[in-house]
């Protein structure tokens, strides 16, 4: 049975409260997840922060402004009338919570939208970072890391608004960009009722999405982060392709690159023990 979240409140970020748990022993060094577009803190599954906990890690995660259980800018226009934020915002959400648990420096793995957020932490918070590891992300620059036509035509239709069409949504997605061989529809079904019935507010991930639009690119920036990286990207990605990793880490000085074999845009349970094996190893030879 997988231990429940040892603590969790909130950090505050201006008027963005952040939700956030914690798993293991806050005497042992932080890390920090940071989750992708419209994703909770929760597919972050409890039992495989437990597995980053085992290796000596207090672990944290949270909800990203929008989503979860964090403030969502409901009465915020966006699009022509402006962006609720900026993906710089959602990068000191992230700064906030290691604020609130009193930690100077942490280990920071962000996955897509999050490799972007962690990206910019690295960018505009290098002395809080003791490692970055990016995954499936990009730079911002529109040569690199481009969906599929029917990744991205799914990913930029209308918003379900309901809780059966949502746990469709999810299995629709894992069939475009999940891991070939890999989908397990049953518990993508769980995972989707389970984040409707914690947070549903399709109108946020717009807002999410907007951020990162706005951001265009900061590949100039990339080549003066002094944060140790890791970059890991799925060869069977179709969200984002993998050229973004390559790009990432041929950007980043001295970053590491590793490709998941027939990995998709998804982190399914058979792919755990690989990805934390990589994640601990990198941060051990540091």
């Amino acid at each position: 049975m997988t231990a429940p979240p040892s603590h969790s409140r909130y950090a505050t970020n201006g008027d963005c409260s952040i939700y956030y748990e914690t798993f293991g022993s806050p005497d042992d060094p932080t890390l920090l997840l940071v989750n992708g577009l419209g994703s909770q803190c929760i597919n972050y599954d409890a039992a495989w922060c437990e597995m980053f906990a085992a290796e000596g890690f207090h672990v944290v995660r949270y909800d990203n402004r929008d989503v979860g259980l964090s403030t969502h800018y409901t009465d915020t226009p966006v699009g022509e009338q402006g962006n609720a934020y900026e993906l710089t915002d959602m990068a000191a959400d992230g700064i906030a919570v290691l604020d609130e648990l009193e930690v100077d420096r942490a280990h920071v793995m962000g996955l897509s939208m999050g490799g972007m957020i962690v990206q910019q932490m690295a960018i505009h918070h290098r002395d809080r970072l003791l490692s970055m590891v990016s995954v499936m992300s990009r730079t911002g620059e529109r040569e690199w890391g481009q969906p599929s036509a029917e990744a991205f035509a799914l990913l930029t239709s209308p918003p379900v608004v309901d809780r059966d069409a949502a746990i469709e949504r999810a299995v629709a997605g894992q069939r475009v960009w999940g891991s070939p061989g890999h989908l397990d529809e049953d518990r993508t079904r769980t995972l989707a009722a389970n984040a409707y019935d914690r947070a549903f507010d399709p109108a946020g991930v717009v807002r999410q999405f907007l951020a990162v639009g706005a951001a265009g690119s900061w590949a100039e920036q990339l080549p003066s982060v002094t944060t140790p990286t890791l970059v890991i990207h799925g060869t069977a990605d179709t969200l984002i392709d993998i050229s973004g990793g390559r790009r990432t880490a041929d950007l980043i000085p001295n970053a590491r690159f590793v490709e998941l074999e027939g990995m998709g845009h998804d982190y399914p349970v058979s792919f755990w023990r690989r990805w934390t094996d990589e994640v601990v190893d990198f941060i051990r030879s540091l």
